[in-house]
């Protein structure tokens, strides 16, 4: 199903008045700190966020999966879906696919229907986390770091095929996320794994197209408790070295140990012009996947303070980063979950966008520990959410996006069209 603008534009007009009201009080007082508002705004559009295919339906756990009703059951009703979040936010103008649950039957067709949502392609994910249907070889003992070269050779061509699903979709990279690892002392060689792991990864970085990055992820563990093979940034950073120039590192946030300081790791990686993209979440204890921003909204503004900082003194060259939504779980709307992370990444960065850079860089200085914080927190404390809903109804966008979807009653019309039992293709 499509949503009218038109429907949209009847919406928005019940709260127009008091946005506008809004929009120009804050306008006014921006434009009083030397704040180019209509600059602002173009940055804030600009900042497209990839929806992940495997996100729109209901998540799970190993202890269980509660279906939401209405969930896309192939790859045709996943853009659709992605297409209403675009609608109403213009925030989501891409999505990202995993091979194989979302291989395209005919790439034309499919690319065709994502331009008609206003989509694209962002990067491409491989799988050798699971065994597939007919699969020669398991996975149950590692892929790229396999003790066996057969079942390495599988999890490399396996990745190549991906990068041709990608090459005929138009994306331009590919993200290597790795289950490889242990779960008891003694289980695995960590320094063999680690080879063999740059082994493959070097033959897959090999096949890549001259104008494609490959992306490689990292987590401290999970579904391995022992050892994982990549198990943080500095892993990533080493392995992405070895394969060369157009290897990046991939930070997600849900994959770092509690309280770890993401901020300084996208500050050093930028620094050295490895950092390719983000995969957004948000987490209490682990890779919970959560709606991005619903537990450490501080922190990812400190994130976007780095990020933003970086872009704007990029002497490393770091190139245009990939963003993505990563979460994923079983009591909300999986809509109305992405709508609400796409808001807060949106509004982090706005806020770091609005940060007085030069007091902040004098306070630093002088070692005025008090002044910095309270340089930091006036950007966070200001509320920037009119600035979002200016840029969706510039461009025909919702006010009130989640506001909007239930009042056309989306959810109720994609269960009617879809079924109540229906189960997203790949979870």
């Amino acid at each position: 199903m499509r949503i009218a603008k038109e429907q949209v534009a009847t919406l928005n007009q019940e709260s127009i008045k008091e946005h506008r009201e809004q929009f120009l009080f804050l306008q006014d007082t921006l434009g009083k700190k030397g704040i180019d508002v209509e600059l602002l705004l173009k940055k804030i559009h600009d900042l497209q966020v990839a929806i992940p295919s495997w996100a729109l339906g209901a998540g799970g756990t190993r202890f269980g999966r509660f279906s939401y009703g209405g969930e896309p059951g192939n790859l045709q009703e996943k853009i659709n879906d992605v297409g209403i979040i675009h609608t109403l936010t213009q925030a989501a103008g891409a999505i990202s696919l995993h091979i194989p649950w979302d291989i395209p039957e005919d790439p034309v067709a499919i690319k065709e229907l994502a331009a008609s949502h206003g989509i694209v392609f962002d990067a491409v994910n491989s799988n050798t986390f699971q065994d597939q249907p007919g699969q020669n070889k398991s996975y149950k003992f590692g892929s790229l770091c396999h003790t066996s070269n057969l079942v390495r050779e599988q999890a490399i061509h396996h990745n190549q095929q991906v990068i041709e699903v990608g090459q005929a979709l138009g994306s331009k990279s590919i993200t290597v996320w790795l289950a490889d690892g242990s779960s008891f002392p003694g289980q695995s060689n960590m320094r063999s794994a680690l080879q063999n792991t740059q082994d493959s990864l070097e033959k897959i970085y090999a096949y890549l197209p001259e104008d494609w990055k490959m992306y490689i992820e990292y987590k401290p563990y999970e579904p391995n408790f022992y050892s994982t093979v990549i198990q943080d940034w500095g892993t990533s950073f080493l392995l992405a070295n070895a394969c060369g120039e157009k290897a990046y590192c991939l930070v997600d946030l849900g994959h770092h140990l509690p309280n770890t300081n993401i901020e300084q790791i996208v500050a050093t990686l930028m620094w050295k012009g490895k950092l390719g993209g983000f995969h957004f979440n948000d987490s209490k204890y682990g890779d919970d996947d959560l709606t991005c921003g619903s537990i450490k909204p501080y922190q990812l503004f400190l994130i976007f303070n780095e990020l933003v900082y970086g872009m704007e003194n990029n002497q490393a060259n770091n190139p245009d980063l990939a963003w993505m939504i990563d979460a994923s779980h079983n009591l909300k709307d999986p809509l109305e979950d992405l709508i609400q992370s796409l808001e807060a990444i949106r509004l982090a960065y706005a806020q770091a966008l609005i940060i007085n850079r030069k007091a902040l860089s004098e306070s630093q200085m002088e070692n005025d520990v008090s002044r910095s914080q309270e340089i930091l927190q006036n950007a966070y404390r200001t509320d920037l959410r009119p600035l979002l809903r200016e840029v969706r109804i510039r461009v025909g966008g919702a006010l009130n996006p989640i506001g909007t979807y239930r009042k056309l009653s989306i959810r109720q019309a994609l269960i009617a069209k879809r079924g109540s039992k229906t189960i997203a293709t790949g979870l």
